[in-house]
């Protein structure tokens, strides 16, 4: 095993000595013969955007090598909400490089995600998997520029209340146990998550407590390192399978619902994106943030309103997406600020080994390593309720499309806010609904129908979706009735 290797937590990449990207189907079954594994998971992503499973119990040799080869037939009408009529079967094939040993099982069980194809061998054109890899290729092959994502998942816990140390509603920030709760939920979660293949960055308690009678809800977060946008996805949804199972298992609920109870904190899911050139981070110069990243942040704001349709996906979307609730409601960006829709925040540029030495005078200079700046851009409107896949395809075309606009720059320009975004009436606002970010949606899809990225009938299919919720003007309908509050709540709870 290489030096790279030896602190990698995924138990695979420690017993093949190669990095994940690499595993072949020899390595898997080398392994599975190793290790007594005796069964299989094939993993996908439906059109409701939830880790689906197909259990396979190991039969042989002969048996495993034709589903690790073949892989197996599913009911895609059942899958999809939107799909050809001549693709209501699909193929699901196992892609080796996301293979990882199940924590849950009862028995020793090798679970792989698959990719989805149609009668003719083909990707399936909807899939949302296969939408996300048509955006990044054109996004790559018309800019010339690769785009790495990470997420921030947020989260709420809900037990029994703790009488001992109890927790401070809106004060939940950072703070550490015995005054924040369920932390060895969130680092059980984490060891997991990185152990099959999820890059952790770091994980902690976040502002949101709450004391609801009997209950106590805790927000806790945890966030992801920058990896290609494909692979950001696929890990952002088997980290939220990965919490529920954990969560159930200490015998609480979790939800990444985007509000839980008004004027409490909600739950985002922003994301934070940068572009990469050979392998170089090109956001940022010796003068700043470069004109190829504000022309992102341009795609981002430009596409900002339709956007929020896969993004924000629920109605209780737009009860999170309200003033000084450090969620954006204006169209504009800034650094360092929480109330705008597109933030810059700190990315150790110019900084590099300075805080260091001051933190660590006894460093000997010599062995100082480097640091490379991590600048990123930050889209802040999206929740938990979204669909990751769809979600990444389409900041992937606002991208493009913001690279691509000769007028990016001056929107950037214009946009650009220092102080709190919501005193600036001046400037658009985000959808106030599901219904209107359809509409926003459907005035926006050739961005996202370019180069055949998004199918016209999968953005229809979105589209009547989000205008089924009937929330047009829902804030004012319910206002002042809390017992239709609780029920809308209580109906998305567990979204996403």
């Amino acid at each position: 095993m290489t030096d790279a290797l030896k602190l990698e937590p995924n138990r695979l990449v420690r017993a093949m000595g190669k990095p994940a990207r690499d595993f072949t189907k020899r390595d898997l079954v080398r392994f599975i013969e190793a290790n007594d594994i005796r069964m299989l998971n094939f993993r996908y992503v439906a059109g409701d955007g939830r880790l689906k499973k197909l259990n396979f119990v190991i039969n042989g040799a002969a048996h495993l090598d034709r589903v690790l080869t073949a892989g197996e037939r599913v009911d895609g009408s059942s899958l999809f909400s939107f799909i050809a009529a001549d693709s209501s079967d699909l193929y699901v094939v196992p892609r080796y490089r996301t293979a990882f040993v199940n924590p849950f099982a009862e028995v020793p069980t090798l679970d792989l995600i698959c990719s989805f194809y149609d009668s003719h061998g083909d990707p399936l054109e909807s899939s949302s998997e296969q939408v996300l890899r048509k955006a990044h290729r054109a996004l790559r092959d018309e800019t010339g520029y690769q785009m790495e994502a990470l997420g921030e998942l947020e989260y709420y816990l809900f037990s029994d209340v703790d009488r001992i140390y109890p927790i401070v509603e809106q004060r939940g920030y950072h703070e550490s146990h015995p005054f924040s709760k369920w932390g060895l939920v969130r680092r059980e979660a984490m060891k997991v998550i990185s152990e099959v293949g999820g890059m952790i960055k770091y994980g902690h308690a976040e502002v949101g407590n709450i004391l609801d009678g009997k209950f106590e809800m805790v927000q806790h977060e945890i966030e992801f390192l920058p990896t290609p946008i494909e692979d950001a996805a696929d890990q952002l949804v088997v980290a939220k399978w990965a919490l529920r199972e954990v969560a159930y298992k200490h015998g609480l609920e979790v939800s990444f619902a985007p509000k839980i109870i008004v004027g409490h904190a909600g739950s985002g899911l922003h994301v934070h994106t940068r572009l990469v050139r050979d392998g170089a981070n090109v956001m940022t110069d010796v003068n700043g943030l470069t004109d190829v990243a504000k022309k992102l942040i341009a795609g981002f704001l430009g596409c900002a309103e339709s956007l929020t349709a896969f993004g924000n996906t629920v109605p209780t979307s737009f009860l999170r997406l309200v003033p000084h609730q450090e969620a954006p409601t204006r169209i504009c960006w800034g650094d360092r600020n929480r109330s705008v829709l597109v933030r810059v925040p700190l990315g150790w540029v110019g900084v590099q080994d300075k805080m260091l030495r001051d933190a660590n005078p006894a460093e000997p200079v010599a062995e100082i390593s480097p640091v490379e700046h991590a600048q990123t851009v930050e889209l802040r409107s999206p929740d938990g309720s979204a669909n990751v896949h769809l979600l990444l395809a389409g900041m992937a075309c606002a991208a493009r499309y913001g690279l691509t606009d000769p007028d990016a720059l001056a929107l950037t320009e214009r946009l650009y806010v220092r102080a709190d975004a919501a005193k600036a009436p001046s400037l658009r606002e985000l959808p106030g609904s599901c219904a209107e970010s359809a509409e926003r949606l459907l005035a926006q899809r050739a961005r996202y129908e370019q180069h055949g990225v998004f199918p016209a009938g999968l953005v229809d299919a979105l589209a009547r979706a989000l205008k089924a919720h009937d929330d047009e003007r829902l804030s004012e309908r319910l206002f002042g009735n809390a017992a239709a509050l609780q029920e809308l709540v209580r109906r998305h709870l567990h979204c996403g």
